[in-house]
């Protein structure tokens, strides 16, 4: 797969995260363990997006 296109699939994979992270927030009683599951996937794309970048 070239590095664009894995760039890409993580940018969305990420987007997708926030999505579910904000819906999870909605939830009338919302699940914190998962909210802070879906959290630290995000920073871990979140990290591997910015070293990309260097």
């Amino acid at each position: 797969m070239a590095v664009s296109a894995r760039l890409e699939q993580l940018s969305n994979k990420h987007s997708t995260l926030d999505m579910q992270i904000r819906q999870e927030m909605r939830s009338p009683i919302p699940d914190t363990l998962r909210i802070a599951q879906l959290k630290k996937q995000k920073l871990q794309i979140k990290d591997t997006l910015e070293n990309a970048k260097d």
